[in-house]
């Protein structure tokens, strides 16, 4: 195992809805592309600089309890390149603010939101972010 990476790479993350085809007309209006994959009770999305994957799940098929109607777990935050623009954005297509936006240091603005459908939304302003993607796109 010496030459493995216990974590090799973000590949997808999975938000769950109780009305899925609401979940997909919101998240394609959101991010300007349709799911590239789809079957009934799932759709994907390729989004992004890394063509990063957004599934979203019917529900019914989480695997806790989805009724509690209280935004938890892990926060995934996705790079944007204006984040007080984003959050508006987000605000007005009926998202709710979870955290305002934040300056955590110089070239680090973090905030999120929770989706129409209880997922937690992170967005981020990270200038290490767009550092490893220059130096990706000069190899």
């Amino acid at each position: 195992m010496d030459n493995t990476h216990t974590l090799r790479g973000f590949t997808t993350i999975s938000y769950w809805a109780a009305d899925l085809e609401a979940a997909k007309r919101w998240y394609t209006e959101l991010l300007g592309v349709e799911p590239y994959f789809q079957r009934p009770g799932y759709c994907e999305f390729r989004i992004g600089d890394y063509q990063h994957e957004l599934g979203l799940i019917d529900s019914k098929y989480a695997p806790f309890d989805t009724q509690t109607h209280v935004p938890a777990g892990a926060v995934m935050y996705w790079h944007v390149d204006d984040v007080n623009a984003t959050v508006d954005r987000l605000l007005s297509m009926g998202a709710k603010q979870l955290e305002a936006p934040q300056e955590r240091g110089e070239g680090f603005i973090t905030a999120s939101v929770v989706d129409p459908f209880g997922n937690i939304l992170g967005i981020m302003y990270n200038q290490h972010y767009l550092d490893v993607l220059g130096s990706a796109r000069k190899a």
